[in-house]
């Protein structure tokens, strides 16, 4: 089954199989990460995750305060790079958690 872009921790096999192998892999998390903190001033993380309307509107931010409101998606870069990778597909790819 195709999954785009991550491993869905609710389905029932892959739950039991990864909890028990350890080794669940966010396919969206590192690259989200990296925009953030790299593309930070250009909301990247959040035009990657799907999440246009965020996106739209921390560049409007980011014009009106001269580049000072960047700092939410550097922000935001390392925490999507600090969590676990279940954890991040859970908040960001699943129930799409638009700040922080």
């Amino acid at each position: 089954m195709e999954t785009y872009g991550y491993n869905n921790p609710e389905s029932s096999q892959n739950q039991n199989f990864n909890r028990n192998q350890g080794n669940y892999r966010s396919e969206k998390k590192l690259a989200a990460g990296l925009l953030g903190i790299l593309l930070s001033p250009f909301a990247a993380n959040k035009f990657y995750l799907g999440y246009m309307q965020e996106g739209i509107i921390q560049i409007v931010l980011n014009i009106c305060t001269c580049g000072i409101a960047s700092v939410i998606p550097f922000v935001e870069g390392i925490l999507y790079l600090t969590m676990s990778d279940e954890q991040f597909d859970r908040t960001y790819v699943q129930n799409k958690k638009g700040w922080f």
